[in-house]
């Protein structure tokens, strides 16, 4: 397989250099011309464990290219990867101009069937955007050309980057066809090989994986932050209180399911009987808070789906 990574940061150079790793023919591509020349050179715009060593070693191998022309690198490409920026705008909003215009480069660029893959972490609906942009560059050159767009939403912790890609834990691939899917499955069949689970799913699902994981880990990074908080006040040790709960395995694909809230004999009385003793301590649990309101309008979710 050949394949284009377009943008050279943390995202694009790890995903470039893994998949080159696994026997891939990858060229990275960025418009930074000091990078480029940079990278030819074994010289690393990030710093990750193992990376470099892999970066040099695919090199010579000639399995991993580096340019700054994407004309003249997608061509006889199965997969072009989108791992541009998306800055935070003003109003908190992700940024897609550099994602869009790419997809427009490579809607003027293809000479064949493509996969067009999101790997930027990008709001839900991007890929349809990118959709337009690349029918809107054939269209202007009156070509008929057949292309999918996916989404592949990356899971790589900084300082474990390349283990995180060559062993994940999941791999999760956004689709809209079924030529899509076999031209990702083929991608990551040495993965697969190993072990390493695929989840396909619809495109806006993938985009929304990215998003709803992320939450949930700044989530619970915010939420042991306010018992810390509770903690010192109340004179227990969060260190130990993280130890206990931490052992639950419940922590992981329990619990994830929607309906209609938590109910039972612990869970309503102990969320608010922590609110509760929080307050009288001067300390507002407002994430608990806020789990709390949310479960008592889930309440009324069926009765209004029903009167729908």
């Amino acid at each position: 397989m050949k394949i284009a990574v377009v943008g050279t940061g943390y995202v694009g150079v790890v995903t470039g250099t893994c998949l080159a790793e696994v026997g891939i023919d990858v060229t990275c591509i960025d418009i930074d011309t000091k990078k480029i020349e940079n990278l030819k050179n074994g010289i690393l715009p990030i710093y990750e464990p193992g990376l470099e060593e892999l970066v040099t070693r695919n090199t010579e191998a000639n399995r991993l290219h580096f340019s700054t022309s994407l004309a003249e690198s997608i061509k006889g490409c199965d997969i072009a990867f989108i791992a541009v920026g998306t800055p935070p705008g003003e109003d908190g909003s992700a940024d897609l101009k550099y994602v869009l215009a790419v997809a427009r480069e490579i809607g003027e660029n293809i000479d064949d069937y493509i996969v067009v893959v999101t790997k930027s972490t990008v709001p839900v609906g991007t890929a349809q955007k990118v959709k337009f942009e690349v029918q809107q560059a054939l269209d202007k050159r009156n070509s008929r050309l057949t292309y999918d767009v996916a989404s592949n939403p990356e899971f790589l912790k900084e300082g474990a980057a390349v283990e995180d890609f060559l062993k994940p834990d999941r791999i999760v691939v956004g689709v809209e066809s079924k030529k899509a899917e076999e031209i990702m499955r083929r991608l990551y069949k040495p993965f697969l090989l190993n072990g390493h689970p695929i989840i396909f799913m619809d495109i806006p699902s993938a985009e929304m994986t990215k998003y709803a994981a992320n939450a949930m880990l700044a989530t619970k990074i915010s939420f042991m932050n306010d018992i810390a908080n509770l903690c010192e006040i109340m004179g227990a040790d969060v260190n130990l209180v993280r130890k206990g709960i931490g052992s639950d395995p419940r922590s992981g694909n329990k619990f994830i399911y929607p309906g209609i809230g938590y109910g039972g004999s612990c869970f309503p009385k102990d969320v608010k009987a922590l609110v509760k003793s929080s307050e009288e301590n001067g300390h507002k649990m407002r994430i608990l808070q806020a789990v709390e309101d949310v479960n008592e309008d889930q309440k009324h979710v069926l009765v209004k789906k029903i009167n729908k």
